[in-house]
């Protein structure tokens, strides 16, 4: 484990989690391959939403789109898209979740952002301007469900490694959506974990100005 964070009263914010909790989320987490044989509910991807909904986006734009592929059928949709090398994690997972998003955005925003009535204008003819924003900010809401599955017990497997243009003909098309990555969502076996990856010191990763 990593060293706990700071425990002196002055140090500790009110609403800090609890130790537990940062290990779930962040510190004993891992990124899994193997999956045991145990099904993720409808019921637990509804609320595996509920949650990652609410983290920030700019502006509110919220331009994630997720498809949940649970079913043999969407398996078999989705195999010829995958690089030989996350095949068979992706097969024996019990949810693959393609992390996408929408480029009209834009079109919610009178919804999403009242308070900035033209905010649909500032995108809808900025071609840059828009893929650039739908791009990063559903890649936050990507890392919002990472967190999000962590916290309701569920393992992840994010990963590269897939044909975008496959995965969007067989699945995003009738939406025009645009694939970002993969998560493979599920219960872990952690007997076939591989040793964990070292990460960069604070002095490495870290300066301040």
């Amino acid at each position: 484990m990593s060293q706990a964070l700071p425990t002196a009263e002055s140090d500790r914010p009110s609403r800090m989690l609890d130790e537990r909790a940062l290990d779930i989320l962040f510190r004993a987490a891992r990124t899994h391959h193997a999956w045991l044989d145990k099904p993720v509910s409808e019921e637990t991807l509804r609320a595996l939403y509920e949650l990652l909904k609410w983290g920030p986006t700019s502006g509110n734009c919220s331009p994630a789109r997720f498809v949940f592929i649970r079913t043999p059928e969407g398996k078999a949709k989705l195999k010829p898209a995958l690089s030989a090398g996350n095949l068979e994690q992706t097969m024996s997972a019990p949810v693959t979740v393609i992390v996408a998003h929408d480029p009209r955005f834009y079109d919610e925003l009178p919804r999403l952002f009242p308070a900035q009535p033209k905010a649909r204008s500032w995108f809808a003819s900025n071609y840059s301007l828009s893929e650039q924003t739908a791009f990063r900010n559903g890649t936050l809401q990507g890392a919002y469900l990472i967190l999000a599955a962590r916290a309701l017990g569920l393992d992840c497997g994010p990963m590269s490694g897939f044909d975008a243009a496959k995965v969007e003909e067989a699945f995003l098309s009738p939406w025009g959506w645009k694939a970002n990555f993969l998560v493979n969502l599920g219960y872990g076996d952690p007997a076939r974990l591989p040793p964990r990856g070292p990460r960069l010191s604070f002095e490495e990763a870290t300066r301040f100005a």
